[in-house]
């Protein structure tokens, strides 16, 4: 199946699942960038390159993407405590 063929599933899916826009971008750039991290065994540099990004660009977006999984994870670790 070409890409776009697949793309446009993808996003019929998620309209379906009345996905807004912001999230549906920035989760599949959290996991391109993620993809891509594991492609080159986390070399920052390397990835930014890969990507057409500023390596400090690269570092800040992945510590804020860390910074939500704990705030996540703190958020449902208080939930299963309540």
């Amino acid at each position: 199946m070409q890409l776009r063929t697949r793309l446009e599933a993808l996003i019929e899916e998620m309209l379906d699942g009345q996905i807004m826009l912001d999230e549906a971008r920035d989760e599949f750039e959290k996991l391109y960038i993620q993809k891509a991290l594991a492609r080159h065994k986390n070399h920052l540099s390397r990835t930014a390159t890969i990507l057409g990004i500023h390596r400090n660009t690269l570092s800040k977006r992945v510590a804020a993407y860390d910074a939500q999984e704990r705030r996540a994870a703190s958020r449902s670790t208080k939930r299963r405590t309540r």
